[in-house]
């Protein structure tokens, strides 16, 4: 199988590359700057959002198509300019992807697109499951509801994944390497309430669940990549705690997160209990369905 990433090189893209290239599949990673990586027999780097890239030229006969791309969340303050450059680096990358899937002359059979579980705002009670088609009306909603709508545009003859990631969980990045620290100072604590939810995923199920994707052709449209059991912050934090054998005791409220991280706090102090409902009906087996499993697998000591 021949696979394209776009954003091949981060948390997610990185685990779903050496999966594939370790199975004997050949992966073509689009990249601003080809140049300076390294390429192997089995993953080969595609120049792509530059003024002379054509990389359709050398995508053509890929299977499936995965675009991972666009501005990081948590990179920094939400400005205005800031949720500009996250709204408009997910527009413009989804929009080059479908441009290229229209240039080549074979298409490939499937393309998973990246997309978020903010698209069902925050709530404290309710559960959604890809049954839930109504957005909620938050910044992070509005984000992932025009993210989407660019995969409309997409060939009809190929099928199309909107892959809603919850808060992956890894050693390497992402959230839990940010919240590590105080943790392991045994500062951990409750973190706002506690009774926001936590829709969290182990990055070796994202990839998985991926694959999964790409494999089984029932899996389109929208697809929930979280845990089948998601868990409330106080919880999360009190069995971090518990696999790093530190106190749980040091709450922070939540008008310091305000004040620290203006809008972006939303990702921390609200959230949303998601469901994967379709990967659960499909079959699909998560590695790490327990929370406490997939912080020792990461984490413990």
């Amino acid at each position: 199988m021949k696979v394209a990433i776009a954003g091949g090189s981060g948390l997610v893209g990185g685990t779903l590359t050496k999966k594939l290239a370790d199975a004997g599949h050949e992966v073509l990673i689009l990249t601003r700057n080809p140049y300076n990586k390294r390429s192997s027999p089995s993953v080969r780097y595609v120049a792509w959002l530059t003024g002379q890239a054509v990389p359709e030229e050398s995508l053509e006969g890929i299977d499936a198509f995965i675009n991972l791309a666009g501005e990081s969340l948590n990179s920094g303050r939400w400005t205005d300019a800031k949720k500009q450059e996250i709204l408009d680096s997910r527009i413009d990358v989804t929009r080059e992807a479908v441009r290229i899937l229209h240039a080549l002359k074979q298409k490939p059979s499937v393309f998973i697109n990246g997309s978020a579980v903010g698209y069902y705002g925050t709530s404290f009670h309710e559960a959604f499951t890809e049954e839930h088609t109504e957005p909620g009306n938050d910044f992070l909603a509005e984000v992932v509801t025009r993210w989407e709508k660019e995969t409309d545009g997409t060939p009809e003859e190929i099928r199309t994944v909107c892959a809603r990631f919850g808060i992956i969980l890894s050693a390497e990045g992402g959230a839990l390497k940010k919240m590590l620290p105080p943790f392991k100072l045994g500062a951990g604590g409750k973190i706002g309430t506690g009774e926001q939810w936590m829709s969290w995923i182990h990055v070796e199920d994202v990839a998985n669940a991926l694959i999964f994707c790409i494999n089984n052709e029932s899996m389109s449209g929208p697809v929930n990549m979280t845990a089948p059991q998601p868990a409330r912050m106080k919880t999360f934090g009190r069995t971090l705690s518990d696999v790093l054998n530190k106190p749980f005791w040091a709450p922070v409220p939540s008008n310091v997160l305000k004040l620290v991280l203006g809008d972006m706090s939303v990702l921390i102090l609200e959230g949303q209990q998601v469901i994967p409902q379709k990967l659960l009906d499909a079959g699909f087996h998560f590695d790490y369905a327990e929370l406490e499993e997939a912080l020792y697998d990461l984490v413990g000591e």
